[in-house]
C-alpha cells in the first residue's frame, strides 16, 4: 500500500493514540488498546480508511 498520511496527520495521530491509551489507562481499562489504532496508522503512515473513501494528506512533492 502506498502512503497516505501527511507528517500532520501522522503525528497528530501518534499524539492522540498515546493520549487515549494513556487515559483509558488510568482507569484501569482494556479500552487503551483502542489508542494503538490511531498511533499505529500515525507511524506506518497508513489508514485504511482514507484509502477506501480516496482521502490522501500527503503532500505532492514539486520537481522543478
Amino acid at each position: 500500500m502506498k502512503t497516505n498520511m501527511g507528517m500532520n496527520d501522522r503525528v497528530l495521530r501518534m499524539f492522540l493514540g498515546v493520549a487515549i491509551a494513556m487515559f483509558f489507562v488510568y482507569q484501569n481499562s482494556a479500552w487503551a488498546l483502542l489508542g494503538l489504532i490511531p498511533f499505529v496508522t500515525g507511524i506506518i503512515g497508513i489508514c485504511p480508511l482514507y484509502s477506501l473513501l480516496g482521502i490522501n494528506t500527503l503532500r505532492k512533492s514539486h520537481d522543478a
